[in-house]
């Protein structure tokens, strides 16, 4: 018997014999040899037994046959096969094919002769149909590589049964929620029948249906299942075969071809041929459907990625469309905007958004990292210096303020801007002028400023770490972004945006995600917020292996997912967090503080000296509001 012997990578092998008329082989469970072998995607190798010999060919899996390329090879003893990462050596008890008998001249020749040239000129015919089938299914293979449009794909697989089982016409159907439909119609000539209804025979696609086996009807006028049936009678039909489409033991599809003018058209042998069509056809027809679906999920998501976007900002969560309407009630106004939220929330996004919606569009935007830049060039590079201001100082340069002109300055992590540039800072925004380090003079800017900070700006302004004058200065609106933990509904959105742009930047075939890399989008806790879904997504697009991404491209494994906190831990967590929301809200004002909240002012009491006993900081005063 024809067996396998698969190498495997650790050095281990095993033989499996081969014993189906197609078997697939690739790391799917629906193959019928699994392959420990990502590198093979979604595609799979497929040994189809042609007269007594096994044909290979690729669905998706490029591979050589004794390291020569193939698209598709018939496999002889000891051929050694490479795909992907596996190897494996094919090994079969080769039987010898009868040889045809010598043509002799003679005046009558035997019954066992004839009997002899005929068995030959059958097995001849039968190999040509082989090779057809082969070469039928090498072509559709091919095909569906180069283009997963369903209907064409369709239209050439009935193209290739009509022509391999010698019909005059044909139909296929794939099985929907309201019955069998007729999705591709076609005759000898591969040109398309208009007139469906009027060509098929009902009973005989019915009885398939029910049986799910394949059937062959000989003549079905003088058959006594069919006789009777309205269509065959108005029809005449006389020859006709039909097979089931299957896809996991589902009915997926029917394949009928026919002929109206001859009876036993088509022999147990066409039955095989096309029932081995059908198994390789049901998984092209699945692949493609599965493409379709993917190029609707696509579209589906360009036009809510279009719904939900704001300018460069995705979001369809409450907190982002807040967030969205401010913008567009504060972009106009020309007035200084503090934007805060944790690292990694897209804070200069929104600062873009608001220049690009201002009447300084068509002006510079300019950002400055002022936690990026050291302390003793932090000034030369926002307000510029003069020649010989410093050592190195050799000519003249304009700062970020200047460069600004007539358009947006974006302040990043002001937050970390030291004390004395703070007053410098203050001074300019309240002048709209600036002095250059080592100038005895100031110059008009006109410019508009939109800081930001993932720091809670109050209480460094408490505890003297930053300018309670230039934070009023700066906070005239505040816009505040909320972490990506808090806009779970977007998680998805914005994993599939990031995805499908990697995947054209970076030329991959990744196409999405599997349902357990969707769990664990869902649960991680996201500390670097959107910056880091999408590096992991950009990295899963450069590993992923197949088509969907898994949790390991993702980098997300149990033990990465964040732990459950225990529910009492939560509620306190909330209560503190809420707590010095409002406190912030109310300037710090424990008295109003308590009143929106309705507690008594104990109890705000109570929560500052925890907050500052944590932080290793003396208790606040009684009186101190």
């Amino acid at each position: 018997m024809p067996s396998l012997v698969i190498h495997s990578s650790d050095g281990n092998q095993r033989s499996v014999p081969l014993t189906r008329p197609i078997t697939r082989l690739g790391p799917s469970t629906e193959n019928e040899i699994r392959l420990e072998d990502p590198s093979f995607g979604s595609g799979c190798l497929v040994l189809t037994l042609l007269g007594g010999r096994h044909q290979l060919s690729s669905l998706g899996v490029p591979f050589t046959v004794n390291g020569k390329v193939r698209d598709a090879h018939p496999l002889s003893d000891d051929d050694e096969i490479a795909a992907g990462r596996s190897r494996l050596v094919y090994s079969t008890a080769a039987a010898a094919r009868p040889a045809p008998l010598a043509a002799r001249e003679a005046p009558a020749r035997s019954a066992q002769a004839v009997d002899a040239d005929e068995h030959t000129a059958e097995l001849d015919g039968n190999v040509l149909r082989e090779r057809q089938l082969l070469e039928s299914l090498t072509r559709i293979s091919r095909a569906l590589l180069e283009n997963y449009a369903i209907d064409p794909i369709l239209a050439q697989l009935l193209d290739e049964a009509i022509r391999v089982t010698r019909a005059d016409k044909g139909f296929l159907l794939l099985v929907t929620e309201g019955g069998p439909e007729v999705r591709a119609a076609r005759n000898a000539s591969r040109e398309s029948i208009e007139d469906v209804a009027e060509r098929m025979s009902d009973s005989i696609v019915q009885q398939v249906m029910e049986t799910q086996e394949a059937l062959i009807v000989s003549d079905a006028l003088d058959d006594p299942k069919f006789s009777s049936s309205t269509s065959v009678m108005n029809l005449k039909v006389h020859s006709v075969m039909c097979v089931p489409l299957k896809q996991k033991g589902e009915l997926i599809g029917l394949i009928y071809v026919g002929n109206d003018r001859l009876v036993n058209r088509f022999d147990r042998k066409a039955e095989e041929m096309l029932t081995i069509f059908a198994a390789q056809a049901s998984l092209l027809i699945q692949n493609a459907l599965l493409v379709r679906d993917l190029q609707l999920d696509n579209a589906k998501l360009r036009e809510r990625v279009e719904q939900e976007r704001f300018g460069e900002i995705i979001g369809a969560c409450d907190g982002m469309q807040t967030v969205f309407r401010r913008i567009e009630k504060v972009a106009p106004a020309d007035v200084t905007v503090l934007i805060t939220g944790e690292s990694g929330t897209g804070k200069e996004l929104v600062a873009l958004e608001l220049h690009h919606r201002s009447a300084r569009a068509r002006g510079p935007f300019v950002t400055i990292n002022c936690g990026a830049i050291p302390e003793n060039l932090i000034e030369s590079e926002l307000f510029g210096h003069v020649r010989g201001a410093f050592t190195g100082a050799i000519a003249t340069r304009a700062g970020k303020f200047q460069a600004a002109n007539g358009g947006t300055l974006f302040l990043d992590e002001i937050g970390e801007l030291p004390l004395p540039l703070q007053v410098k800072l203050l001074r300019a925004l309240q002048e709209r002028a600036i002095q250059k380090v080592g100038a005895n003079h100031t110059e008009p800017v006109d410019i508009r400023v939109v800081a930001a900070t993932n720091r809670n700006l109050e209480e460094e302004v408490k505890r003297g770490r930053f300018r309670e004058d230039l934070l009023f200065r700066l906070n005239v609106v505040t816009l505040r972004l909320p972490p990506l933990r808090e806009r779970v509904s977007d998680i998805h959105l914005l994993a599939d945006f990031f995805l499908k742009r990697s995947a054209s930047e970076f030329n991959s075939n990744a196409r999405g995600f599997t349902k357990p890399a969707l769990l664990a989008l869902s649960r991680h806790d996201w500390p670097g917020n959107v910056r880091e879904l999408e590096n992991r997504v950009k990295r899963a697009v450069v590993l992923a292996e197949g088509a969907f991404a898994t949790p390991e491209d993702l980098d997300l494994g149990e033990e990465r997912l964040a732990p459950l906190k225990p529910l009492a831990q939560a509620k306190d967590d909330f209560q503190r967090s809420y707590i010095n929301e409002a406190l912030a809200r109310n300037g710090g004002n424990r008295t109003k503080t308590a009143k929106d909240l309705g507690v008594d002012p104990r109890t705000i009491f109570r929560h500052l000296e925890a907050e500052r006993a944590a932080a290793g900081e003396p208790p606040p005063s009684e009186d101190d509001d």
